[in-house]
C-alpha cells in the first residue's frame, strides 16, 4: 500500500467515516454545546473528537508528514512550502449547531504550497469525495458505490452559482454581474463538491476563509477538471503564515463567463 493508492485512500476514508460517526453521536447525545475561540468561531466536543480520530489516523498512515488542523496550533518549525496535511474536522459548525445537515469533514495534502490531494465527507448523507494530482476525482456512497466526478459545460440558460446575497454583491463590485442562471445558498465546503460533480458551475467567495476550509475541495475540483483561483487573479496558495485565504473563485467550465457583464470601472470616476 502506498499513501494515495486505493489502500491508502481507503484508510483515510475509514478514519473520516469514524470521525463522522463521532460527530453525529455527539449531536444525538445533546452534547454539542459550543465554546468560542478568540476569533469568535464556535468549537464543540464533536470538533475535538473528530480531530483526534483524524490526526491519529494520518500520523499512523504518514508519520513523517506534519498535520495542521483548525483545532491545533501549527507545528513548530513548519516551513511555508513544507509538505503537510490540512484538516478541518468539522466544517460548517454553525449549521451543525443549528441542527442542519450542511457540514463536512475536510482532509487535504499540501506540497510546495499546492493542494495535491483532497478528501471530503458529508457525514449526514454518507457521501465521500476525493481526488488530486494523479488521483482521479471520485465519490462513494455509504454502500461503497463509486461514481466519477467531472465538471459540466455551463448550461445554455446560465450558471448555477453557489452564493449568498452578501457574497454576490461583493462579487459584483469586484468582477461584474452574472445574467441568467440560478442562485443557491450553502454554508459548507460541499460547494466545492457541487462544482466538481457537475451540479453547480460557480462558487465565488469574497468572505474570510482559512486554508483548512479549502485545501481538500480545491484539490477535488481541479482533479474533476475545474479551477480554483484568487478572485483578483493568480493562484490560491497554501502555507501562508496567517493561514487566511484571499477572496477566491471556484469554477467548472470557464464558459460561464459569457454570462458575465463586467463591472464598469469608469462609473463614478471623476
Amino acid at each position: 500500500m502506498t499513501l494515495l493508492d486505493d489502500g491508502g485512500i481507503g484508510e483515510i476514508e475509514r478514519a473520516m467515516r469514524a470521525a463522522g460517526q463521532a460527530i453525529l453521536a455527539v449531536r444525538a447525545a445533546g452534547a454539542a454545546d459550543p465554546e468560542f475561540k478568540s476569533d469568535g468561531s464556535p468549537v464543540t466536543e464533536a470538533d475535538r473528537r473528530a480531530d483526534a480520530i483524524l490526526v491519529d489516523a494520518l500520523q499512523a498512515l504518514d508519520p513523517d508528514t506534519p498535520v495542521v488542523s483548525e483545532e491545533r496550533q501549527r507545528p513548530a518549525g513548519l516551513a511555508a512550502a513544507a509538505r503537510h496535511w490540512l484538516i478541518d474536522p468539522l466544517d460548517g459548525t454553525r449549521s451543525f449547531l443549528a441542527g442542519g445537515n450542511d457540514f463536512t469533514i475536510n482532509v487535504g495534502l499540501v506540497i510546495g504550497g499546492e493542494p495535491v490531494f483532497g478528501s471530503m465527507l458529508d457525514p449526514v448523507g454518507g457521501r465521500f469525495y476525493w481526488g488530486g494530482v494523479n488521483v482521479a476525482a471520485r465519490a462513494a456512497d455509504a454502500a461503497g458505490n463509486r461514481t466519477k466526478l467531472r465538471v459540466r459545460p455551463c448550461p445554455a440558460d446560465g450558471p448555477t452559482v453557489l452564493t449568498s446575497r452578501w457574497h454576490e454583491a461583493a462579487f459584483e463590485r469586484s468582477m461584474g454581474r452574472i445574467e441568467g442562471g440560478r442562485r443557491e445558498s450553502m454554508s459548507s465546503a460541499l460547494k466545492f463538491c457541487r462544482v466538481a460533480e457537475g451540479t453547480a458551475d460557480l462558487y465565488p467567495r469574497p468572505g474570510r476563509t482559512m486554508e483548512w476550509d479549502t485545501a481538500a475541495g480545491h484539490a477535488i475540483v481541479v482533479a474533476a477538471g475545474g479551477a480554483v483561483s484568487q478572485l483578483a487573479g493568480g493562484q490560491l496558495r497554501y502555507g501562508k503564515p496567517s493561514r487566511e485565504n484571499p477572496a477566491f473563485l471556484v469554477e467548472g467550465s470557464p464558459d460561464w463567463r459569457r454570462f458575465l457583464r463586467p463591472r464598469d470601472r469608469s462609473a463614478g470616476a471623476s
